[in-house]
Formats: C-alpha cells, sequence, structure tokens
C-alpha cells in the first residue's frame, strides 16, 4: 500500500504492559444526525512499538500497517508529546502511624479520670435520647410478652377458664 494512502491517526497510550505493543486511544467525534449533539467515542488500537519507547500517556502518531498479529494492524511512526509521570514513592505505613499517634496521645491524656468518666456517661445519655425521639413509647420485649401469653395460654390448657 502506498504510504500516502495509509491511514493516520493522533492518539494517547493508556497501556503499555506488553512487549513491543501499546494500546493507543483515539477520541473522535460526530454531530448525531437526529438530536445534533456532539457525541465523543473513543476508539482502541493495539499499536506495534518495536523498541519499546512509549509510556502511559504520550502522545502518538501512529500510522495503518500489514497485519502484525492478530490484532495489531497500526505502528508507531513518532511520539508527538511525552507525558511527564511524577516519581511517587509508596507511603510507609509505620511513618504514617507516628506522626498520627502522638495527635491521638495528646486528645487522650486531656482532662483527668473523672472528666472521662463524665464524658463516658454523657455519651451513655446520648443513646437513650433516640427512644425519646421516638415519643417516648416504651417498646416491650418479646419475652415479656410471651410470659404473657403463656399465662393465658397455660390456664385454658388446664381446662380452668378464668372468671373475673
Amino acid at each position: 500500500m502506498a504510504r500516502e494512502r495509509r491511514k493516520a491517526r493522533n492518539g494517547r497510550v493508556i497501556k503499555n504492559t506488553m512487549d513491543k505493543t501499546v494500546v493507543v486511544a483515539v477520541e473522535w467525534r460526530r454531530r448525531h444526525l437526529l438530536y445534533k449533539k456532539s457525541i465523543r467515542r473513543v476508539t482502541k488500537f493495539y499499536v506495534h512499538d518495536g523498541q519499546n519507547l512509549c509510556r502511559i500517556g504520550d502522545l502518538v502518531h501512529i500510522e495503518e500497517t500489514r497485519p502484525i498479529s492478530r490484532l495489531k494492524r497500526w505502528r508507531v511512526e513518532r511520539i508527538i508529546e511525552r507525558k511527564e509521570v511524577a516519581d511517587i514513592r509508596p507511603i510507609d505505613l509505620e511513618e504514617v502511624g507516628e506522626r498520627t499517634a502522638p495527635e491521638v496521645l495528646d486528645v487522650a491524656q486531656l482532662g483527668s479520670d473523672d472528666e472521662k468518666l463524665e464524658m463516658v456517661e454523657s455519651e451513655e445519655d446520648q443513646v437513650e435520647e433516640p427512644d425519646v425521639a421516638m415519643g417516648g413509647l416504651e417498646v416491650e420485649s418479646e419475652e415479656e410478652d410471651d410470659k404473657e401469653s403463656g399465662d393465658a395460654e397455660g390456664e385454658a390448657k388446664n381446662g380452668e377458664a378464668k372468671v373475673d
């Protein structure tokens, strides 16, 4: 195929984990025929990168070529723009623990034991407040209901009816 008749696209590298192959996302827009809204589409191409030069985020110019493998029909012609990747090191959890631990200790050491006891008691009072918010209704437990109904059933089983 003549070079001038080959298709060419510009796109971003989104994956480079394979050897000599990158996945390039090419974005294209088209106007909807009925609604006239601009629609964005993304097409992924498997592209041959013989020297493994491409990195994730690079803007590349790709060109159509003969079939190289089952999915690869494109090759990287040139890298238009390099994406700068920040060097990020993983956070050491021990360092994070050391930084936050003194803050926790300072808060825990505030006040005496009597004040801590009062804080705990006030938290218990706050737990009981939702019952009051429900209109002050007392909810009987099922065990009490079973005892009361069990007494009435027990008398009925004996054949003695209680008459008031």
